[in-house]
């Protein structure tokens, strides 16, 4: 399941251009991938802050059985790596022959530093996080699976006769990391899980999953935008329903005529404008900045600007019935009323 989706920059120079066109690869590949699964868990983009340092991960993978990191690095010609660790890559190819070649930092380095202060962040909060195994004793994140990968340009040329075998198993191309994910994963079902007695990975159950992802999402430092005053009254008066506005008696009697004349037309664009369902933060009443979760209270929006939380489900717009449900169906969210039968798309 997505949580969180790639945040598009305004990027000016080439190199961060292609860098997030990279980062927007990979997260297709993850939504392709696990846009469905409810054991895995994708937030994109994940920026946090903790004991005064702050760090950015591109792709953070919550699944049953632990956390993956994923940093995405765009790479065009050759890469190199030697038994230092030390990264390289061509800049110039003449004649079919690399004539100059450049250092780079190591992805690797890079992720293991964000993966060390994810886990110190986790583990300052985790009797918030999770319970008490058998009651008494707390339950914690050290020993779950961590693991972090690289996902390289599939145009890169990467060089693994020279490189390192710690280093060539977590560098990967975007291609083939899906595949990559579910070698790492291993998951398997609840039967399986109860036969094979030889794993002995601890697992989440899907309410300490659940409750891990929505503390990491209101942990994201949100990038501010300030919309323009126009913008915002425009969108204020288009989702204001038509009842909670007055009513102006005609100005003559050919505009009331008109009137009486195209009931039907009228009875349409009031009903429609009546039934607009805009999803706001009950809190902050953010209409526009917030990511869709699953919690064990059905479907909710979580805002991204006061962090809180506020539920899909509403009364009928059409009957004002609470007798509602929320659907999902990959990317939409549509409200149903039991009583009505109305179908309304929300998001």
């Amino acid at each position: 399941m997505i949580l969180k989706t790639k945040s598009v920059q305004n990027a000016q120079s080439p190199q961060a251009i292609a860098g997030q066109q990279q980062e927007q690869n990979v997260a297709f590949f993850l939504r392709r991938a696990f846009k469905d699964h409810p054991q895995v868990l994708v937030i994109n983009d994940f920026k946090f802050r903790f004991n005064d340092e702050v760090a950015q991960i591109d792709h953070l993978i919550v699944y049953s059985y632990g956390f993956i990191l994923i940093e995405s690095k765009s790479i065009r010609g050759q890469v190199k790596v030697n038994q230092h660790q030390e990264w390289t890559r061509s800049l110039s190819i003449n004649q079919g022959k690399t004539d100059k070649w450049q250092g780079m930092p190591s992805p690797i380095k890079q992720v293991e530093l964000q993966q060390a202060l994810l886990l110190e962040l986790l583990m300052h909060h985790r009797s918030n996080i999770l319970g008490k195994l058998l009651g008494f004793k707390q339950q914690g994140f050290k020993g779950r699976c961590w693991d972090h990968l690289c996902a390289v340009s599939s145009d890169a040329i990467i060089d693994r006769k020279s490189i390192p075998k710690a280093v060539s198993d977590k560098l990967i191309k975007s291609e083939f990391l899906v595949e990559k994910l579910d070698k790492v994963m291993n998951l398997k079902s609840k039967l399986a899980r109860f036969i094979n007695t030889s794993d002995t990975r601890p697992a989440f159950n899907q309410e300490e999953l659940e409750s891990v992802a929505s503390f990491l999402i209101k942990q994201h430092i949100a990038p501010i935008a300030a919309a323009p005053e126009t913008s915002q009254t425009a969108t204020e008066q288009s989702t204001t329903p038509l009842a909670n506005t007055p009513v102006t008696p005609a100005a003559n009697t050919a505009s009331t005529q008109q009137a009486v004349a195209e009931p039907e037309q009228q009875e349409t664009a009031e009903k429609s404008q009546t039934m607009q369902i805009v999803l706001r933060c009950k809190h902050c009443g953010e209409s526009t900045n917030y990511t869709p979760m699953y919690g064990k209270f059905g479907y909710y929006i979580h805002c991204n600007q006061c962090t809180k939380n506020t539920p899909m489900k509403q009364a009928c717009p059409q009957c004002s019935s609470k007798n509602t449900r929320i659907q999902k169906r990959q990317e939409t969210y549509t409200l149903h009323c039991q009583e009505c039968s109305l179908s309304q798309l929300i998001i």
